[in-house]
C-alpha cells in the first residue's frame, strides 16, 4: 500500500496539478465496506445521528439523473470518517502541498449511476475565500473500476498555473456543457485542454492541487456506478477570515476567535506527529 512518493511523483503533481494512483489505494476489503456505507446515507439513516452538512440528492425529491452527493458524511457514520480522516492520506497530500500538516476541511460522499449528468468545471479554491489561506488539496478514491465513458473526475492538465478564478456560475449540477467554465479561465494562449480521465480499479486514487479545474462528464455507460469518496484538506494552520463567511462552512467560526475547531475541522496528519486526539475513538483505519 503507497506510504511515500517518490520525486518523479511530487515532479509529476507539481508540473500537472494532479497525481494518478491507478490502484490499490485501499484494499478491495475496504472499497466493500465503504459501499456499504452509501445506501443508508443515501436513505437518510446516520448512524451518529448527526446529519451530515449538505445532502444534495435525496430520493423523490431530486431527479433520478443527477448525481448523488453528500458533503460531510463524516459527521453521519464513522466507518466514513475512519477512511477520510485516514492520517496515511493526510501525511501523502501533506508531502504534495509541502504542508505541516492538514485538516479535512469537508468529505464528499459521490454517487453516480448510470444515466446520471455532468457535473460542472471548477476549482475548489475558488470556494475557499473564508479561509486564511484560501488553499486545499484533494484526495479521490475509487470504490468501482472507473472507465471514459461512466463519467469519472477529469483533470484539465496544468491549469492549476492558472491562477484562481471566482466561482463559476450557473448551474453546478447538470450542466449542458461541463468544460465551459474551464474554458472560458484558460488563458488565451494556452491552446486546447488537455483533459484527463481519472480510469483507475476500485481502490485506485487521485489527488489534485485545489487551484486545478476539473469536473464530470455524464455517466454514458448503463452497466457502470461510479461511487467515489473524497477529502477536501487545508493547511493545518489554517484559520477563518475575518470578514468573508460561507453560507454553510462559517457556521462553525467562534466569536472572537479565528481558529478552527479540531471537533469539526479535525487535524489528520502533522509532522510533528500530532492528530486530534478524539480520532482515535473511531473504527481502526481501513
Amino acid at each position: 500500500m503507497l506510504d511515500t512518493f517518490d520525486d518523479q511523483q511530487l515532479a509529476a503533481f507539481a508540473d500537472d496539478g494532479f497525481l494518478v494512483i491507478e490502484k490499490d489505494f485501499i484494499s478491495p476489503e475496504s472499497v466493500e465496506v465503504l459501499r456499504s456505507c452509501f445506501d443508508r446515507l443515501f436513505e437518510g439513516a446516520y448512524q451518529t445521528g448527526i446529519k451530515p452538512d449538505e445532502v444534495n440528492w435525496v430520493a423523490g425529491r431530486d431527479p433520478e439523473d443527477r448525481t448523488r452527493q453528500i458533503c460531510n458524511g463524516w459527521r453521519a457514520d464513522d466507518v466514513i470518517a475512519s477512511q477520510v480522516l485516514s492520517a496515511r492520506t493526510g501525511r501523502l497530500a501533506s508531502q504534495l502541498m509541502g504542508y505541516d500538516g492538514v485538516r479535512l476541511l469537508q468529505d464528499n460522499v459521490i454517487w453516480k449511476p448510470p444515466g446520471t449528468k455532468a457535473l460542472g468545471s471548477h476549482q475548489d479554491n475558488s470556494y475557499a475565500s473564508y479561509l486564511i489561506p484560501p488553499e486545499m488539496v484533494t484526495c479521490w478514491i475509487a470504490l468501482d473500476d472507473t472507465v471514459a465513458e461512466a463519467g469519472p473526475i477529469e483533470f484539465v492538465r496544468g491549469s492549476h498555473k492558472w491562477g484562481v478564478s471566482p466561482p463559476p456560475r450557473g448551474d453546478f449540477h447538470a450542466p449542458e456543457d461541463w468544460l465551459a467554465p474551464a474554458r472560458a479561465a484558460a488563458p488565451t494562449d494556452w491552446g486546447e485542454l488537455e483533459l484527463v480521465p481519472v480510469v483507475v480499479k476500485a481502490g485506485g486514487a487521485s489527488f489534485h492541487h485545489g487551484s486545478v479545474w476539473h469536473g464530470s462528464a455524464p455517466n454514458t455507460n448503463a452497466a457502470v456506478q461510479r461511487r467515489a469518496l473524497i477529502s477536501h484538506m487545508i493547511p493545518v494552520a489554517v484559520r477563518f477570515h475575518p470578514v468573508n463567511a460561507d453560507l454553510i462552512y462559517s457556521r462553525y467560526r467562534k466569536r472572537a476567535d479565528l481558529s478552527l475547531d479540531e471537533s469539526f475541522f479535525p487535524v489528520m496528519w502533522d509532522r510533528h506527529g500530532g492528530r486530534s486526539s478524539w480520532l482515535q475513538d473511531l473504527p481502526a483505519a481501513l
